[in-house]
């Protein structure tokens, strides 16, 4: 069994059930050990739409990485997502940050996360989740505390 945590987003819609309706169904494959808060946060690279609520879960898996990502993309189609604009609006995103202390770097696959360690609405609720956790010898907590007031927010 490989440990894993998942970055989950949403700004469409009841963003909110989406998430949760996630969660269920990503129960299906994946042994959820702990989920985050929920946080809002603005756009990142496309601005022109609404906010986005997210979290982190963290889990233990039986599936391979390539087969997890064949599962959570299977999850985004079961929700009807739709991609029209890179970075653009969606209902639901699912995102591999972490399979184990794997590293992977493959055209459909990059583990870590690539950009995970310049998010604030990764890195928050990940430090939330697993506050000891480090990537590449960084630890998260360094670099959350300095990303903890650029517009991500709790929701209760």
């Amino acid at each position: 069994m490989a440990r894993i945590f998942l970055s989950l987003g949403s700004n469409i819609g009841d963003r909110r059930g989406y998430l949760e309706q996630a969660i269920e169904l990503l129960g299906s494959g994946i042994d959820i050990a702990s989920k985050s808060s929920y946080y809002e946060t603005a756009p990142v690279d496309y601005l022109e739409q609404d906010s986005f609520l997210n979290i982190v879960l963290e889990g233990v898996t039986g599936l391979d990485p390539e087969k997890l990502l064949a599962f959570t993309q299977s999850i985004e189609q079961q929700m009807h997502r739709v991609k029209t604009i890179r970075y653009g609006p969606r209902n639901i995103d699912i995102d591999i940050l972490l399979y184990d202390d794997l590293s992977i770097d493959a055209e459909n696959l990059t583990l870590p996360h690539p950009r995970m360690l310049e998010r604030a609405f990764v890195l928050v609720p990940l430090l939330e989740v697993a506050p000891d956790l480090e990537v590449g010898g960084v630890r998260i907590s360094d670099l959350a505390a300095d990303m903890t007031a650029s517009g991500i927010r709790k929701v209760e």
